[in-house]
């Protein structure tokens, strides 16, 4: 009866050990590779333009591959053409790896609360191609049922206590089947969406705490008065997240 063995006190077991650290080595470096073509190469920090970019030293960036998507159209990853952002943020302490500060206007920047995704300027799709978050007033088959709250006419209740406008629609995603913004109306004649999980809707109205009255009229404004794009939601999450820390003072500072 055959021992296995092959040469000496080499065995087919070990052959096997030693194939399956191969495969398992390559497989940790490709994946590795794989999960750096989003957000890859990344940008720099201001006190950083003299690091080599991403791909210098291992793992390498893989290739650039084009993927088609599902409605038309391809796109690219990594892509390696991108244009840099300008950061509009400075370290604090000033040394390379401290946080980043903001410059400007910190719920605009860019930064921090307020830092958004370059998502494609393009609606989101339902599988059949049509627009997936529509306001009410485009989808007739749509609406809000007798027995819930209807938000729209509604005032505004701020984190000041003031109301900038009225609720003029509710937008709901025709996949999911539920209400992802409001839209207000404010006082000089423009629309702004307000994004659902930052409302509590009561009798007395919409209560909006994360920013001011005065903060509305710089929410993002939509192209497209009955659509919204991927990237103009997260802008306008990110101006609504970012309100937490910064549209009143003192909230960017420790309770303690």
């Amino acid at each position: 009866m055959g021992t296995g063995h092959i040469v000496g006190n080499i065995d087919v077991a070990q052959i096997a050990l030693y194939l399956f650290w191969v495969f398992f080595a390559g497989l940790v470096f490709y994946l590795n590779r794989e999960s750096r073509r989003e957000g890859y190469p990344v940008t720099r920090g201001p006190l950083d333009p003299s690091r080599p970019p991403d791909g210098d030293f291992f793992p390498d960036l893989p290739e650039p591959k084009t993927y088609r998507l599902p409605h038309g159209g391809v796109t690219i990853a990594p892509d390696v053409n991108r244009a840099e952002l300008e950061i509009k943020a400075e370290h604090y302490p000033r040394h390379s790896g401290a946080p980043l500060v903001p410059t400007g206007n910190p719920m605009k920047d860019g930064v921090g609360p307020a830092a958004y995704a370059l998502r494609a300027d393009t609606p989101d799709l339902t599988l059949a191609g049509e627009n997936k978050i529509v306001p009410l007033r485009t989808v007739p088959d749509y609406y809000v049922p007798d027995e819930d709250p209807n938000p729209v006419g509604k005032p505004v209740i701020a984190a000041d206590g003031k109301s900038p406008g009225v609720i003029k629609d509710v937008w709901v995603d025709r996949s999911e089947v539920l209400i992802r913004y409001l839209e207000v109306a404010l006082a000089d004649g423009t629309s702004r969406v307000i994004p659902m999980n930052f409302c509590v809707c009561s009798a007395k109205g919409v209560k909006v705490s994360s920013i001011t009255s005065a903060h509305f009229a710089d929410v993002p404004a939509l192209k497209h008065p009955d659509a919204i794009t991927l990237l103009e939601e997260d802008k306008v999450c990110a101006y609504y997240g970012s309100g937490h820390m910064f549209a009143l003072p003192g909230r960017d500072q420790p309770w303690i």
